[in-house]
């Protein structure tokens, strides 16, 4: 993970970094992961003189980004490193303080934008340990070995267990809205309703109780699964991870090995083996071109897992994971991201296919998980994104998820008349990953999404499931926004992407994601769209974020000085 210091544009916070997601852990500053059999312990002992950005310390094992990213980085290579790791403890490594939770003077002295992605990628990587268990069979247990306030207390709710030391003094809490006047911002108010079941009325007193709750009655009302004595504390863990190992159906095989990510900065390109992105700065936008494989696949499971990370499906995968944190954390005014595709068709499906064939095999199934969340990630973004399906696209299987993402999806009809007659019209082809394999948050596929309330509609897209189809079948089927013929297609790119970067982006964000996700609310719907969004509300009001509030006055000895209207 490295730092380069930018120029500021928000002049109350402090350099703005250039964030890198690549770390390992013979790198990492904060957490150490140790891996014992089918049985894995990830610790928190934070640096506090490693903060990701100047101006705090990291006391009481606080968080910032930085010790977020070496989080997702231990969850992946637990995922595909060690894929006979069947449970996982996460516990603390100081003395009666599991967790405060995120720094505030880090949240103090942000700009309003480092907050929301800080929040989002926090959510994310919790996302992905609940995923660890639904999809995979791994289970994680917050051994809580003191106390653990907000952020702290969240990471223990993404948990699948979560057992907290009896020692008279440790205890769970939500202290945000009486301390800081904000909310938890990574989930906490709706896991502990959505998915610790806490009855309503002891939610909200818990979430106004700063100094929150320990022993019997954080047990009886859900916050915990139970709590150990200092005592007999280092058998219940053990217990409690042997027990969740031996009832896994985790499918162990041989990891593969996550090595550094192959990617290249020239100037405004941004290149990997099969993902290219250009930057322009002058029209806020990227271009963003993913890169059919240049081979067959390979034969079989064990022919996959020798390719390891270079497996065209996990190489793009990977790619997109990293471009897309980059871009959205480092490059905030590239408000629209066209999405290109250039390839072999037959060999795209070919790679899709295996997907399902080989969907027993771990690896297979594990860079299928990876892909779904990617996508996912891609779902939340704030940007707006835009489709362009042209001769050379190969936008079939799961790479039409890319395309089916987009807010817009535009189509050539036909061919370029002027620069080459001869090439072969664009098709879309639709296959089983389009039909579930990769739900979005609202646990709906996209084809679904797009449908949503015509069912009709969703049976018709089924029914070509494998034909290629071109512009006018397309078009017909709903699955583009609009096919146009090469004397309107080029101008009508231009005018459109004109267009939109001429909005308000504030508008453009609220707009998006409320188009996005139809249908069905789930705790990852709520936790992106309402708490989210609320929370990042409240973080530019002035009883939180203002010379006089709540977050500013921390730890000074006074209160926040409050508006009291109701808005």
């Amino acid at each position: 993970m490295t730092v380069l210091d930018t120029p500021e544009a928000d002049q109350q916070a402090p350099a703005i970094p250039v964030v890198d997601f690549d770390t390992a852990p013979d790198r990492y500053r904060h957490w150490r992961l140790d891996v014992d059999g089918d049985v894995a312990t990830v610790t928190l002992k934070v640096d506090e003189d490693a903060g990701l950005v100047e101006g705090y310390a990291l006391k009481m094992n606080s968080y910032d980004l930085g010790v977020d990213i070496e989080l997702y980085d231990a969850v992946q290579r637990l995922r595909f490193e060690h894929p006979g790791v069947k449970a996982v403890v996460m516990t603390g490594g100081l003395e009666k303080m599991f967790c405060a939770g995120a720094n505030i003077r880090m949240l103090a002295q942000s700009s309003h934008a480092w907050k929301v992605n800080f929040c989002k990628f926090t959510n994310e990587t919790r996302n992905t340990i609940e995923d660890a268990h639904d999809t995979s069979g791994q289970t994680w247990i917050a051994a809580l070995n003191g106390t653990a306030a907000g952020g702290g207390y969240e990471l223990a709710l993404a948990c699948d267990e979560i057992v907290l030391i009896d020692d008279g003094a440790s205890t769970v809490s939500l202290p945000e809205v009486p301390l800081l006047g904000v909310l938890p911002g990574t989930g906490g108010l709706t896991r502990v309703v959505d998915k610790r079941h806490v009855r309503k009325d002891r939610a909200d007193l818990f979430a106004t109780k700063s100094e929150g709750y320990r022993g019997a009655t954080a047990v009886e009302w859900g916050l915990v699964d139970g709590t150990v004595a200092r005592q007999g504390w280092d058998e219940e863990i053990a217990r409690r991870a042997r027990e969740a190992a031996d009832a896994s159906s985790r499918r162990p095989g041989e990891g593969i090995t996550l090595t550094p990510l192959d990617r290249t900065e020239d100037g405004d390109t941004i290149s990997y083996p099969f993902v290219t992105a250009e930057l322009s700065r002058t029209d806020r936008r990227v271009e963003i071109t993913v890169h059919g494989p240049a081979e067959e696949p390979p034969g079989d499971a064990a022919a996959v897992l020798a390719q390891g990370v270079d497996w065209w499906p996990f190489a793009v995968t990977r790619a997109l994971d990293d471009l897309v944190l980059r871009l959205r954390t480092n490059e905030q005014e590239l408000g629209t991201w066209v999405l290109r595709t250039r390839g072999d068709v037959d060999r795209v499906l070919a790679y899709d296919a295996q997907l399902g064939d080989l969907a027993g095999d771990w690896f297979v199934h594990e860079t299928t998980q990876y892909l779904k969340r990617t996508l996912k990630r891609l779902d939340v973004t704030s940007r707006s994104l835009v489709a362009v399906i042209e001769p050379g696209s190969c936008f079939a299987g799961f790479l039409l998820e890319l395309a089916l993402a987009c807010d817009r999806q535009y189509m050539l009809e036909g061919v370029y008349e002027d620069v080459d007659p001869d090439a072969e019209p664009a098709v879309l082809v639709l296959t089983a990953s389009n039909d579930g394999r990769f739900p979005m948050g609202n646990e709906l596929s996209r084809v679904e999404s797009r449908f949503w309330g015509h069912d009709d509609q969703v049976e018709n897209a089924r029914t070509h499931a494998g034909e290629r189809l071109d512009a006018q079948a397309a078009d017909s089927a709903g699955l583009v926004t609009m096919a146009l013929d090469d004397i309107d297609f080029e101008d009508e790119i231009r005018i459109v992407l004109e267009e939109r970067a001429s909005l308000s982006p504030d508008a453009l964000t609220g707009m998006e994601a409320n188009h996005r996700f139809v249908g069905p609310e789930t705790m990852e719907t709520k936790i992106f769209g309402r708490l989210t969004a609320w929370q990042n509300w409240i973080f530019i009001r002035p009883n939180a974020s203002g010379p006089e509030g709540a977050l500013r006055r921390y730890g000074s000895g006074q209160r926040g000085s409050y508006s009291y209207q109701r808005v």
